[in-house]
């Protein structure tokens, strides 16, 4: 990843949520499609969440865009969550990374059926797309989730349903809302697609066009990498320091130990972990290490 980072930061990075149902690897796989049309390369990167029973995922991403697959200007990687919280897996953004310094002009990312506060995706992606389906429970409910937030787009997919128009209406009123409570430079446009019938893809790609050039125009671009890296850093400092305490730790049973005393109240929690970070950081490094 060191070798490969000084060739990042050239792809457009897109991420596409919703929830489970909503027609998110379709919409993906119609939105390849018109981009290669355009002679756009496209690395796609699937999450698909792991069975907390079995520890296995199906990855069926995969195998609905098997045609991409037989594009050479398409890479898909499908991955597994893992136990990882967010709607994306702990790998997807070095996996983005690897697709970016490949050579990819934009890398979509397709997050697992996320939840109300599951929106890990704004750590990545530059523009995130948020596709709604009618019929998938209280609308007005929907309006307070945290994702509803986090949405640059909003694509209100299956359109030929009943009760689309009423979506349509009430999320165009709360992005209304949203834009006199809050001073914003992007309104979030509301589009209406059916992704199976390739209805609404020019306007939707259009859309993510404007907001790119947006992003450019107003130094977004910089804005939100910067706030990335910020995030990232302090991320993949915070694993490195598990895994080596975690490491030390485990290596003469200590830990376990730890546990038995703070069980038998001989110990807590809190002065433990004072003293296993003060004694971390005083030991010599290569014994860190």
């Amino acid at each position: 990843m060191e070798k490969l980072y000084p060739h990042t930061g050239n792809a457009y990075i897109i991420g596409i949520t919703g929830a489970p149902g909503a027609g998110k690897s379709t919409l993906t796989d119609k939105l390849t499609r018109h981009l290669r049309r355009k002679g756009l390369t496209v690395g796609i990167i699937a999450v698909d969440p792991t069975s907390p029973f079995t520890g296995g995922a199906i990855l069926g991403d995969r195998v609905r865009m098997s045609e991409l697959t037989m594009d050479s200007g398409v890479f898909i990687r499908s991955m597994a969550t893992r136990g990882y919280l967010g709607g994306l897996a702990q790998a997807t953004g070095n996996a983005v990374k690897v697709l970016d310094a490949s050579g990819k002009d934009v890398v979509l990312i397709e997050t697992v059926g996320v939840g109300q506060d599951e929106v890990d995706i704004i750590r990545i992606a530059d523009t995130v797309c948020l596709v709604l389906v009618p019929g998938l429970g209280d609308v007005i409910q929907s309006m307070k989730a945290g994702v509803m937030e986090i949405a640059d787009i909003y694509a209100i997919n299956k359109a030929d349903r009943q009760g689309a128009d009423q979506l349509f209406a009430e999320v165009t009123h709360r992005v209304s809302q949203d834009a006199q409570i809050r001073e914003q430079l992007w309104e979030p446009p509301v589009l209406k697609t059916i992704s199976t019938e390739d209805e609404g893809i020019t306007a939707l790609a259009d859309a993510l066009s404007r907001h790119r050039d947006h992003l450019k125009n107003t130094g977004g671009f910089s804005d939100k990498r910067r706030e990335r890296i910020h995030k990232e850093t302090l991320q993949m400092i915070h694993y490195e320091l598990f895994r080596r305490i975690e490491s030390h730790l485990a290596a003469n049973g200590r830990f376990d130990n730890m546990v038995e005393s703070i069980m038998n109240h001989e110990g807590n929690p809190y002065a433990i972990i004072r003293q296993v970070l003060d004694e971390y950081l005083h030991m010599p490094r290569k014994t860190r290490n």
